[in-house]
């Protein structure tokens, strides 16, 4: 039986993490039903409860060291881990995870990561030393490729890979109707999902949010739905921008599984999000939809999938991010078949990451 160790921003009630989590695991098991995963977590309990694995704590240094001990390889992702412009402290704890486990001589994956942007000269020297001491880097987009180049990271076998969640099945519209309808929110209008994120206190972003919510209902007939990736916090932010708008909106107020997530957004028309997880949900979903960006990621994947964003937080603007709406509204057909297409190689590029992972630890188990 092999073992395996998962390092990323897991048990913090984040919808899209959760998300790359319940898909790295149900990959990883298909191609080894015998597999031992053991997630580190910010929340064991939870964990264990909703993935089925095992789990330590993020702070409990013996178990993890334990843990690491025993495996064959350490997952590092997946997501944006290793960057220091969301936080810097936690940018050093997930390089602490992989220089630990290099010590313990265990194989280390860094798996579908968004690499960057790092900063500062002592983050870049010493990702650059760990990056080239791994023994597989799969990155999730071009850009976080040309950031490795930027680290000089050259040493381990580095491919071009997808997000991790774009491998996981598309579900049912039935457990998302079923929360609209507690909501009130299931007549017949057509549907806009909205998610957001709080960033920097700032606020002008939340207006032009209540500024597009007010001419979606007028313009387009429809009924706004802002659905929460990171619970409660979005929730906070959400009801935040609704008071701010002058047509009701509907707010979802309660923390949903990975897999009501995907029925939800399923159940609109058309997506728009500042969070990358629920551009990912929407493409997985089928799904037309707009990225307003805070980060590069967001940009990044939007490219992927041959778009653009609407926007950045810092200059969005009601009327900008309202002609994206109505090109994405007018041609919602022609921007479905276009982002299936595209997606069923990213597909099969999000898939690659568990196959690389299961190369990495070879056939012969830690210890034996």
């Amino acid at each position: 039986m092999h073992n395996i160790v998962v390092s990323g921003y897991y048990g913090s009630k984040n919808g899209g993490d959760e998300a790359m989590l319940a898909a790295m695991i149900e990959i990883l098991s298909e191609l080894d039903p015998q597999l031992n995963i053991t997630v580190i977590s910010a929340n064991p309990e939870d964990t264990r409860k909703r993935h089925g694995v095992e789990a330590v704590s993020w702070l409990d240094l013996p178990e993890i060291f334990c843990a690491l001990k025993r495996a064959d390889l350490l997952i590092s992702g997946g997501g944006s881990l290793l960057q220091n412009v969301t936080s810097g402290r936690s940018l050093y704890y997930y390089m602490g995870i992989i220089c630990l486990a290099h010590m313990l001589g265990t194989r280390v994956m860094l798996y579908a990561q968004g690499i960057g942007p790092i900063y500062g000269t002592i983050a870049r020297r010493v990702m650059s030393w760990l990056g080239n001491h791994v023994d597989v880097i799969t990155v999730r987009d071009h850009g976080s490729l040309e950031e490795l180049e930027s680290l000089r990271i050259h040493s381990p076998h580095i491919e071009c890979t997808a997000d991790p969640v774009l491998a996981i099945n598309p579900v049912s519209h039935e457990a998302g109707r079923r929360i609209l309808f507690k909501y009130h929110a299931d007549d017949a209008l057509p549907l806009v999902g909205i998610s957001v994120r709080e960033w920097k206190g700032w606020n002008h972003y939340k207006e032009v949010l209540a500024g597009v919510a007010d001419a979606i209902v007028k313009e387009l007939g429809a009924r706004v739905v802002f659905l929460p990736m990171q619970y409660p916090e979005d929730v906070r932010v959400a009801e935040a921008i609704a008071e701010m708008a002058g047509e009701e909106c509907t707010v979802l107020e309660d923390e949903y599984t990975t897999s009501e997530l995907l029925s939800l957004v399923g159940c609109m028309d058309l997506m728009v999000s500042i969070r990358l997880h629920a551009l990912i949900f929407a493409g997985v979903m089928g799904v037309p939809m707009i990225g307003v960006s805070y980060d590069p990621k967001v940009e990044r994947f939007m490219d992927s999938i041959g778009d653009r964003i609407a926007g950045g937080l810092e200059d969005i603007t009601v009327e900008g991010l309202m002609e994206e709406v109505r090109r994405k509204w007018d041609g919602k057909e022609a921007f479905r078949q276009q982002n299936a297409a595209l997606l069923s190689e990213l597909r099969r590029l999000a898939a690659r990451n568990a196959e690389l992972a299961m190369d990495a630890m070879g056939n012969t188990p830690h210890g034996t």
